[in-house]
């Protein structure tokens, strides 16, 4: 089974299942704060395309122009609703949307904002040379990424612990996962990021 085949015939299952909590996720993020229901935040993909992301909004509208890419567990730009769904990672559910459209997988690292991606120098090159995903070996290290940044006070500090200490590892195991890339190693990530979630 090719990846492509692999992530619509997933992810069509996916979609199925989780119809009745999507709808119920999407009018309380509605209702609970003005603005639209996706965030379509720009993001770079495969070959540095860009392209547009699906999640539940979590933030106030405009929050990009209040605060930087990186999001802190207490950043005050958060919802009610945002706070819930980052914690339990559900606002990233939508991203099923962006598989099926084809602009990522279900596996692999996950994409970054413009600004990030163009960090990327020489070796670390080979991460755009795939579909970017929900979740890979860099998402099970760092699932909950917030709270990792939870220490910094202001935007400045958020995004140089980004820098500094998160993203190094995070670029290593993005790496990895393209070196080894395969069916079978996509099965186990989906497995590992599924039972982490729930514990």
């Amino acid at each position: 089974m090719t990846k492509r085949l692999f992530d619509i015939f997933f992810t069509s299952i996916g979609l199925l299942f989780l119809s009745p909590l999507l709808v119920t996720l999407a009018i309380w993020t509605k209702l609970d704060s003005s603005g639209p229901v996706f965030y379509r935040g720009v993001r770079m993909g495969k070959n540095w395309k860009k392209f547009k992301i699906f999640k539940f909004r979590t933030m106030v509208v405009n929050a990009e122009n209040i605060g930087g890419p990186s999001t802190r567990e207490e950043d005050p730009r958060l919802t009610r609703s945002g706070r819930f769904l980052r914690k339990w990672k559900l606002d990233e559910f939508p991203q099923l949307l962006s598989v099926i459209k084809g602009d990522m997988s279900l596996v692999g690292p996950r994409p970054e904002v413009p600004e990030y991606a163009a960090l990327y120098k020489g070796e670390e090159k080979i991460i755009y040379t795939v579909k970017p995903g929900m979740t890979d070996y860099a998402s099970l290290w760092n699932l909950h990424e917030e709270e990792l940044l939870s220490k910094a006070k202001t935007t400045e500090e958020t995004e140089k612990i980004y820098l500094e200490k998160i993203r190094p590892e995070k670029v290593r195991l993005q790496m990895k996962y393209v070196k080894e890339m395969s069916c079978w190693t996509d099965i186990k990530i989906i497995f590992k990021t599924i039972k982490k979630i729930l514990l």
